[in-house]
């Protein structure tokens, strides 16, 4: 578990998260990567530097602590992942260019798809509903440019098999969530539906997905919830994001598929303008850590995958 941004609430949360774990008997293992100052006392801690207080230093540790989890996944010493809030300014300060952890996680790893899953297993609507953002932190300017046939059918596939591996699922069935208003409406409105999202559809449907779309974003949430898909995909942040985390926030976890080992975070930042209240709300944190043990116990029954995954250099 990586503490996060030292400036934030990710070390009060993992504590709190932790403690609650360990109420309810779990037995999971934890190494805890941060800074010397900020060793919870709950078990092994590993520091990844002294914090002095700047935003530079903030992003350098939290850095630091992400590559460090990296090494000890790839290495075999831990099943997953659970990683705290980063803050991306300070990234950008102390030199990373990556805008979170997904795409830092991807460079470590060097592996050629990742994808970003939001998940909650339990919403405040009751049914589950499960996110995958085709498009991250980029733009929204930049989403037409970015969102391609070949992204589509990747991260459908991507999906398809860690929800068939991960959760169980025999046959997953996929929404694509379509980009323009009321799914184009025959072109009106756009034309990337049909351009980029038929021959995606067509070549899911092809390699025996279980694919439909596009669907418009205002109805695509509502049909998945009511059991009719079990995943969807958002062609761009915000238009996952602000339907599962009204409906989620606070249980929600941040799932990277594609990775040769396990990572989980929850669903919120570094919230700086609440540390040290007592506000900070773990339930995410707890979600994201039973969700971690649960995913990487299943894999650890299964026979074992052979990643086409170097170990990163770091």
């Amino acid at each position: 578990m990586t503490l996060g941004d030292p400036r934030g609430i990710g070390p009060e949360v993992v504590a709190k998260a932790i403690r609650h774990l360990r109420e309810q008997s779990d037995d999971t293992e934890f190494i805890l990567l941060g800074p010397d100052e900020l060793d919870p006392g709950l078990g092994t801690y590993e520091s990844v530097g002294r914090f002095d207080g700047s935003q530079h230093s903030a992003g350098l540790l939290s850095a630091l602590a992400v590559e460090r989890a990296v090494q000890l996944a790839l290495a075999g010493t831990v099943a997953g992942i659970v990683t705290g809030p980063i803050h991306k300014p300070a990234l950008r300060s102390a030199g990373f260019m990556e805008p979170g952890h997904t795409e830092m996680l991807q460079r470590l790893t060097d592996v050629s798809d990742v994808g970003m899953l939001m998940v909650a297993e339990e919403t405040r609507l009751g049914p589950p509903l499960r996110v995958l953002l085709a498009t991250t932190h980029v733009p929204l300017r930049d989403v037409p440019d970015l969102l391609n046939t070949d992204l589509l059918v990747s991260q459908a596939m991507l999906l398809s098999s860690s929800l068939e591996s991960d959760w169980n699922l025999a046959r997953p069935r996929i929404a694509l969530c379509a980009l323009n208003p009321h799914a184009s409406d025959d072109g009106l409105f756009g034309d990337e539906e049909n351009l980029v999202f038929r021959p995606a559809i067509d070549a899911l449907c092809r390699a025996g997905i279980e694919v439909e779309g596009p669907i418009p974003a205002d109805t695509v949430f509502s049909r998945t919830l009511n059991g009719e898909y079990d995943a969807v995909i958002a062609p761009y942040h915000d238009v996952g994001m602000a339907p599962f985390k009204t409906i989620a926030f606070g249980v929600g976890v941040n799932v990277t598929l594609g990775l040769p080992f396990v990572r989980t975070s929850p669903d919120h930042g570094t919230a700086f303008d609440i540390v040290g209240t007592g506000r900070a709300d773990p339930s995410s944190m707890q979600a994201a850590l039973r969700m971690a043990s649960r995913l990487a116990s299943r894999r650890l029954l299964k026979p074992s995958k052979r990643f086409d995954t170097p170990a990163a250099r770091i």
